[in-house]
């Protein structure tokens, strides 16, 4: 599995698992889960993605049972997270709406329980999760570069920012962004012309796509674009989905898809996507097919 580069103190696996779903499978035993990470490890998939807000703020407690079964996987795992959305449920099920916070209090508090949550000591990587239209950037950038200090946090990023949110928190920090995670798959193909991907490009920053598959629509019948995947998985052996993976994967952006399903056999094939080699002919037919039309 190849290795992306974040930072001086961060590398992460291409393709990275994404907890969403952790909370919400039927079997969530230490067993299970542990079966899950396993399957990932053996692929040489070592990155794996949470936020508190996950399984109505349970997920990442779901994986800290795990880890203190196994605290050995600890060790083998990038642990990404994120904060700053506050929904009326779990933890948070007297809040009056659904709101973003970015102060340096809220941020400091998510950390100190998401650390506790998921029984480690410190964060791999954290994201703000969503851009926060009430945000003061000089205080938040002066709170990601706390808790990037304190040891707590190795690396920070965002999640859903566009270029200009981004630049405006990194202006008011010392410690640099590394990632912004946004959807991107050939069901939202937007972030390749609206300037999301080319800001990042440009800068060196590699980015996570999040919901690869479409949110499982781009799996389901026979969508123009589903055909054409489909003929292209034909001719390397694989299903659909590791076709839209890799139309990621393909991109010199260097895409990090964050895939997450809570089916065994699937994790277990996630890794398929590497056996797809897209060339230029073949990412434009599955592009056009997305887009619904030719290029111009």
């Amino acid at each position: 599995m190849q290795r992306v580069k974040l930072s001086d103190s961060l590398d992460m696996s291409r393709i990275v698992y994404g907890m969403w779903r952790l909370g919400d499978d039927d079997d969530t035993s230490t067993g299970h889960v542990e079966a899950k990470i396993q399957a990932c490890l053996d692929q040489g998939i070592t990155t794996f993605d949470q936020a508190d807000i996950y399984g109505g703020y349970a997920a990442e407690a779901v994986l800290g049972n795990a880890l203190r079964a196994k605290p050995g996987l600890r060790q083998q795992m990038e642990i990404v997270t994120k904060c700053d959305i506050v929904a009326p449920m779990g933890r948070y099920a007297d809040a009056n709406c659904k709101y973003y916070d970015t102060s340096r209090a809220h941020i400091l508090k998510s950390v100190d329980t998401s650390l506790s949550e998921m029984a480690i000591d410190h964060i791999d990587l954290l994201l703000i999760h969503r851009p926060d239209p009430f945000m003061d950037h000089h205080e938040t950038g002066a709170a990601l570069d706390e808790v990037v200090a304190s040891g707590k946090v190795g690396a920070v990023g965002v999640s859903n920012f566009r270029p200009w949110d981004w630049s405006l928190l990194q202006s008011a920090m010392k410690t640099q962004l590394v990632t912004n995670q946004i959807e991107i798959s050939l069901g939202e193909i937007g972030p390749f012309t609206n300037g999301d991907l080319a800001f990042h490009q440009q800068h060196g920053q590699p980015v996570m796509a999040w919901s690869p598959l479409g949110g499982g629509l781009l799996m389901a019948g026979n969508p123009p674009v589903g055909v054409v995947a489909d003929e292209i998985a034909e001719e390397f052996s694989v299903d659909r989905a590791a076709v839209a993976v890799a139309f990621l994967l393909a991109h010199p952006a260097g895409i990090l898809p964050v895939l997450g399903t809570n089916n065994l056999d699937r994790i277990k094939r996630i890794s398929d996507a590497l056996k797809v080699n897209l060339d230029r002919e073949s990412w434009y037919r599955l592009y056009e097919a997305a887009l619904g039309h030719e290029v111009p």
